[in-house]
């Protein structure tokens, strides 16, 4: 009787996919020699000229296009986290660049891979937040309208309880420099409003800062990155990829800075100046 195995070993991927490899495939894109299909669209003829790249990062993303408010409010969340001047991010970036000039990648890596809890990442972290509270609620919100203010509250109340019993910090609000209130916030919520677009996530961030107001007796504003990522997750961006998706932006930023860093170098003088100041070869710190 013959053999009907099928061969294992190098002789396997010399014949082709096996029957059971129809899992090894992707809806992201594709290519053959004379196409290439981006979200199950034609490339040239379908997506370029037509989505611009906000609106290919949602469709990808959500597996829908944005509606116009929708692009409207995703474009400004992006803009408003594209940069925020010398921050840590930028300080890697360029310095990795000073070192490495030849590997602009690298530098822009360096620069996202700083992405956490203080810096860039209050977006993700903010957007996780809220929605764990609202999975909390007894009945789920579908639509922007389904929990009244006092629900909300009331979930508000218990999310920044549980925060300050762990010790931990209440996501999406306070900021090193605008103590007094970040000009992004109120422009992303007003733009909400305006496009229908104001939903649960928003909202309940809103009463969140009320109630870690009174809970803590600190006034703490509503931050940038927190009024993205609630407005990410309002829009359908999954909690999970909101980090991911404001990083869109911020890589425009870094890019940015780079190519200043190629004009207007500061990376080689602000290490010698670190230097100096640490106290140079000898170890001696300088007055």
């Amino acid at each position: 009787m013959t053999d009907t195995a099928a061969p294992e070993g190098p002789d396997a991927a010399a014949q082709g996919p096996r029957p059971d490899d129809g899992w090894l495939s992707t809806w992201i894109g594709g290519s053959t020699p004379d196409r290439i299909t981006v979200a199950g669209r034609d490339l040239a003829s379908e997506i370029m000229g037509r989505l611009t790249l906000t609106e290919l990062a949602y469709l990808l993303i959500t597996h829908r296009e944005p509606t116009a408010g929708e692009r409207r409010l995703l474009d400004a969340v992006l803009v408003s986290l594209a940069d925020h001047g010398l921050t840590p991010s930028a300080l890697a970036a360029r310095l990795t660049f000073t070192g490495a000039p030849e590997a602009v990648q690298g530098a822009v890596a360096a620069g996202l891979l700083g992405a956490g809890s203080v810096f860039l990442g209050p977006a993700g972290d903010t957007a996780q937040f809220l929605d764990d509270a609202l999975r909390r609620a007894s009945a789920p919100p579908a639509a922007p309208g389904d929990l009244d203010t006092g629900a909300l509250r009331r979930l508000a109340d218990e999310a920044v309880a549980n925060c300050r019993d762990a010790g931990r910090r209440v996501p999406g609000l306070g900021h090193p420099i605008h103590r007094d209130g970040d000009p992004r916030t109120a422009r992303l919520y007003q733009m909400a409003h305006e496009e229908g677009l104001l939903g649960p996530h928003m909202r309940l961030l809103e009463m969140v800062r009320v109630a870690h107001d009174e809970q803590s007796g600190r006034t703490l504003p509503i931050n940038g990155a927190g009024a993205a990522g609630a407005a990410l997750a309002d829009m359908g961006v999954p909690t999970t990829s909101v980090r991911g998706f404001v990083l869109i932006a911020r890589t425009a930023g870094l890019v940015a800075h780079l190519a200043e860093e190629v004009e207007h170098p500061i990376g080689m003088r602000l290490w010698h100046e670190v230097e100096q100041r640490a106290g140079g070869a000898d170890g001696a710190p300088t007055p």
